[in-house]
């Protein structure tokens, strides 16, 4: 169970390093969006992370969908996508809670 829930709020990945199953990183509105898929069975859940700020003060934001897609090309080009459109609605209210990793 504490396992599903640092998968679910991103507690599982440290901020400062991008793990081997995180996409190349796409720039968009000052903030970074890192394609992270979730395999599930032969499926992948939409999910990544926004990434702001410099390597010393990397501030990471884990978001998670319910879309699933059958192939992790595709889940990660929406991640790309569901970011951008994440970024264009809260833009720098994302990390207004002052926390360096959590949930978006």
């Amino acid at each position: 169970m504490v396992s599903f829930l640092k998968k679910l709020f991103g507690g599982s990945s440290p901020a400062n390093g991008a793990p081997a199953d995180r996409g190349e990183p796409v720039e968009h509105g000052g903030f970074r969006i890192q394609p992270a898929p979730e395999q599930e069975g032969s499926q992948w859940r939409l999910a990544g992370y926004i990434l702001s700020g410099s390597e010393d003060n990397l501030r990471e934001k884990k978001f998670v969908r319910a879309d699933l897609f059958s192939s992790r090309d595709e889940a990660s080009e929406f991640a790309i996508r569901k970011g951008k459109q994440i970024i264009d609605e809260q833009g720098h209210r994302l990390f207004a809670d002052g926390e360096k990793t959590g949930p978006a």
